[in-house]
């Protein structure tokens, strides 16, 4: 019996939902305005932070308010925001269990008027939230108006001070000198700018991003990737997500559970790695040519002709299409995930 280790989380993320009012092209984790909601569970929520909070507080010094990318706990998605209220709820549950460095990260698409803006984050803050993240890229652009970023950033630092994080400065200072107030569409975007203007932007070839941006990227025939193993990613313990599922995810890797997260202990004991087979392949020595010959072999997965622009498209591919033949794996989780990677839509 082999077990995976997984080393006790130091900072990560809670989804309230996959849904989003953004279909961003670069998505880790597949959001969607046509995905349900499925909102986090009030009962689910608690259970979760009361877990991740006894583990936190090991970890940082007591009161510790200083928000950061990889420190302590955000509220995330999707839009946390398209539930105001349960994120307020989220918050006031966080506090009470004294969680440290708690934020929010938001694409700032509510920030219609300065009345609304302040009210929002006053209560937010006022029930015990520390800081906030406003998102800022080209892929957001294309849904929310950058005037309402504009808002958000202003009235946040108003708010919060020196506790709000703009990710990424760059788009906010690139969008700012070319006087952009409204939506510009990605390709828009790339005629103004150029390809160049994409190279702080940090993409990361995973999720959606390889399939609406594999253009951007070099390809590669499977057998490239072949030697890689995901052992690293999947036990990672900084930036690990839980979503509203309950899902226990790490390395960002959206479609892979380690486990439910209202059993932390179960988790953090070791994974019997005979029950998941596809996490055992993924951890073990050229794990992504075991698995790409299994699901050549089990399920007829075909490699795609145009080829691969990662390591983690080749794994996610494959994934996709298991998932699709079969549901008998339970780390493949949650199915929402792979419905959300190349579909179509609008934002809300």
């Amino acid at each position: 019996m082999r077990i995976l280790k997984v080393q006790e989380p130091i900072s990560g993320g809670i989804f309230l939902t996959y849904k989003c009012n953004s279909q961003c092209r670069h998505c880790m984790y597949a959001c969607s305005p046509r995905l349900r909601a499925d909102w986090l569970s009030f009962s689910d929520a608690e259970r979760i932070i009361r877990n991740l909070s006894e583990i936190f507080r090991r970890k940082y010094p007591r009161g510790y308010r200083r928000i950061g990318v990889n420190l302590g706990l955000h509220f995330t998605g999707g839009e946390p925001f398209l539930n105001y209220d349960l994120l307020l709820k989220l918050v006031r549950i966080a506090d009470k269990f004294e969680v440290p460095s708690l934020f929010v990260e938001t694409n700032a698409f509510w920030a219609v008027s300065d009345e609304i803006a302040r009210e929002r984050l006053n209560r937010l803050k006022e029930a015990g939230l520390h800081g906030i993240l406003i998102s800022v890229n080209p892929f957001i652009l294309e849904y929310v108006p950058f005037e309402r970023t504009l808002r958000a950033i202003r009235i946040a630092r108003e708010v919060f001070g020196d506790e709000v994080l703009v990710y990424q400065e760059y788009f906010y200072s690139q969008f700012r000198m070319l006087n952009i107030n409204e939506r510009l569409s990605f390709d828009d975007y790339l005629r103004r700018v150029g390809a160049s203007g994409l190279y702080y932007a940090e993409l990361i070839p995973m999720g959606r991003a390889c399939y609406r941006l594999g253009k951007l990227f070099r390809r590669y025939p499977a057998e490239r990737f072949f030697a890689g193993s995901c052992i690293e990613e999947l036990t990672r313990p900084w930036h690990i997500h839980v979503d509203n599922y309950c899902n226990y995810m790490t390395g960002y890797c959206g479609g892979i559970s380690l486990g439910d997260a209202r059993d932390m202990d179960a988790i953090l004991s070791g994974i019997n790695l005979d029950d998941h087979p596809i996490l055992e392949m993924l951890t073990s020595d050229r794990g992504m040519k075991r698995l790409y010959e299994f699901a050549v072999k089990e399920y007829g997965y075909k490699e795609l002709r145009d080829g691969y622009v990662s390591k983690c498209h080749l794994c996610v591919d494959i994934r996709r299409h298991i998932i699709q033949e079969t549901d008998e794996f339970r780390e493949l989780s949650p199915k929402v995930f792979y419905e959300g990677l190349e579909s179509n839509g609008g934002c809300l």
